[in-house]
């Protein structure tokens, strides 16, 4: 039978707070690089810092890079949609099962396809995909969208808010301004601003 030496003894009561702290290390980590969405009105910018009023009556200052860019909001409607865009839809389910939209908007080819969680309102997911084909009609429009490893069906109710990002500048950003901001957790236990898009000329941001 072989017996467990002093070192060993030891090693294995310090691999619980190893793994421990490992573990820690790894959620850190993970909440660092998780994204924070903000929405609401400009507080304050000072050119380096933005405060912003959440709907909620909250605030938040977030941090904004030097080098950031800034987007503006244009508006957006079903006329402009073409068959082979690629959409940011965020919809809601209904209690049959179908999908109901309650923003869309054009997003880079670039951006990733699929469907998420989203929190534009609980419950909400985010699908980007390509518009296969879409259905118009007076009340009540239907997209089908395909997102690479499937597709889904969309119904878009007269009214939907849409929008599109263009681009911006910092000097978009003045106070009372309705604003969207994604952001990160920064080592200072702070945040730090990965986009920012903000209304303009009455058109405000609808994610």
């Amino acid at each position: 039978m072989k017996h467990i030496g002093l070192q060993d003894r030891t090693l294995l009561k310090l691999m619980p707070k190893l793994f421990g702290a490992v573990l820690l290390c790894c959620l850190a980590q993970t909440s660092l690089a998780q994204n924070m969405n903000w929405r609401g009105t400009i507080a304050s910018f000072d050119g380096k810092v933005l405060g912003v009023t959440l709907r909620d009556g909250q605030s938040v200052l977030i941090d904004l890079p030097e080098g950031l860019p800034i987007s503006a909001t244009d508006r957006f409607s079903m006329e402009d949609v073409k068959p082979g865009m690629v959409l940011g839809v965020t919809t809601m389910n209904r209690a049959d099962g179908s999908k109901v939209a309650i923003d869309v908007r054009p997003i880079s080819s670039t951006a990733p396809q699929g469907l998420s969680p989203y929190d534009l309102q609980p419950q909400s997911t985010m699908t980007n995909a390509v518009l296969e084909a879409a259905v118009l009609s007076t009340e009540s429009h239907e997209l089908v969208l395909n997102y690479k490893s499937g597709s889904v069906k969309v119904l878009v109710p007269k009214g939907t808010p849409m929008s599109r990002a263009i681009p911006g500048a910092r000097s978009d950003l003045v106070l009372g301004q309705t604003v969207y901001v994604s952001s990160r957790r920064n080592e200072a236990n702070g945040y730090t601003a990965v986009r920012v898009q903000v209304g303009k000329n009455g058109v405000n941001p609808t994610q």
